[in-house]
């Protein structure tokens, strides 16, 4: 990751931390290096991380980062209080966020929340000139598959999700939504 890389990670870091309440139990979902989970040491009541590009399996800061896919590669039965997306749901073809939004809605304990980011689609036209001149990593990509953020509510209200909260960051580029487990 590159220094703008990580100024835009912490920004939407920030975006998810007041919906992390003090004490929660967190499984950060493409979690990179584990920066949120560094971001908001000594908050947490722990938690897992889990990402395909994770170079090892570790225990850190009190929580577990996992090398692999989610929800394939997470093997357990914990439950948590919140579960963070941050710049992930776009990398999924249409399968794969079905698969991620089920998994959410049976490893987050009742009235839990997913916390969400998904950048405009205007973005990897952004990314990719900011790639090119070597201003940001441009990681993935490829994988955006053309998503559009509006369809985002609809994949999690199918699963009994509600919309808690929509707001647009990052001058507009970017989408935060907070969805609520029912219960």
């Amino acid at each position: 990751m590159k220094l703008l890389d990580r100024l835009l990670q912490r920004w939407r870091i920030a975006k998810a931390a007041p919906y992390v309440a003090r004490g929660a139990r967190v499984l950060d979902v493409g979690c990179a290096d584990g920066a949120l989970f560094r971001v908001l040491r000594g908050r947490l009541g722990g938690g897992v991380g889990i990402d395909p590009d994770l170079p090892e399996v570790r225990t850190d800061l009190g929580v577990r980062l996992i090398r692999g896919r989610f929800p394939e590669d997470l093997a357990t039965d914990e439950r948590f209080d919140v579960i963070t997306m941050l710049a992930v749901f776009e990398h999924l073809d249409d399968a794969a966020q079905r698969r991620a939004v089920r998994a959410c809605a049976r490893l987050l304990r009742p009235g839990g929340r997913v916390v969400v980011t998904v950048p405009e689609p205007a973005v990897d036209r952004i990314v990719h000139a900011l790639a090119r001149v070597g201003l940001v990593a441009g990681m993935a990509l490829h994988e955006h598959h053309g998503y559009a953020p509006r369809e985002t509510p609809g994949r999690f209200a199918d699963a009994g999700f509600s919309l808690e909260r929509h707001e647009r960051f990052q001058l507009g580029l970017n989408n935060l939504y907070v969805f609520r487990a029912s219960g």
